[in-house]
């Protein structure tokens, strides 16, 4: 009977240790051992963050020099022009946009000399900068170029050559002379304001133009 006892508590003793050993199995496994690279992502040291941009005020002169050639009887309203920055930019202590920078601009009117009256014109501005490959938007100020027409200088100077003409076929040829002379003085006359007179505006390459910003420019650095 005590035999049957003992046998029945070793047997009893085996059953609740493999009941043990089946629920420890059951168990979920460590999180920090399954997956041991995330504590190492959650350590890792953040990306600094990148620097201020460079901010160009508004005001701040641009002085380029002109890769195309422009001009009041050349040029036409809309036509876009090349340029290269000829003085760095320094904004904070620092260069902001570097000599020799690529710059574009725009013809916004051009207008030829009139041949009696009327004087020439020529408006620019400035639309882009490139730095290190990035191309910036830039508002800037016009410039404009302008003559003034000939007006009463050009007719007093057709005037005088029809009369002179018409005094040197008078003593040719009296009165049919005259006529003649009066004729031929007034296209001297013509001629002669044309080419006396205001000429067109013309902006070689390599001219030198100095705009100013109307708004400010951030540049990343």
């Amino acid at each position: 009977m005590r035999h049957r006892y003992s046998v029945w508590l070793g047997a009893l003793a085996l059953a609740l240790g493999l009941a043990g050993c089946s629920s420890n199995s059951n168990q979920p496994a460590d999180t920090g051992s399954a997956n041991p690279g995330s504590a190492s992502s959650s350590s890792a040291p953040a990306k600094p963050a990148p620097p201020p941009p460079i901010v160009v005020p508004a005001g701040t002169e641009l002085t380029v020099r002109l890769e195309t050639a422009l001009g009041s009887r050349i040029s036409n309203e809309g036509d876009p022009f090349e340029a290269t920055v000829s003085e760095p930019v320094m904004a904070g202590g620092r260069v902001a946009i570097p000599k020799g920078a690529s710059a574009s601009g725009v013809v916004t009117q051009a207008h030829a000399a009139g041949h009696f009256k009327g004087g020439a014109s020529l408006n620019l501005i400035l639309k882009s900068v490139t730095i290190n490959g990035t191309p910036y938007a830039v508002q800037s100020s016009s410039i404009t170029k302008a003559t003034k027409g000939k007006g009463k200088r050009s007719a007093a100077f057709i005037g005088g050559g029809a009369a002179g003409g018409a005094l040197l076929g008078g003593l040719l040829g009296g009165g049919k002379g005259a006529a003649i002379g009066a004729a031929a003085g007034a296209g001297a006359g013509t001629a002669g304001a044309g080419l006396t007179g205001n000429r067109d505006i013309v902006l070689p390459v390599e001219t030198l133009l100095s705009f100013k910003l109307t708004s400010e420019l951030s540049i990343k650095q």
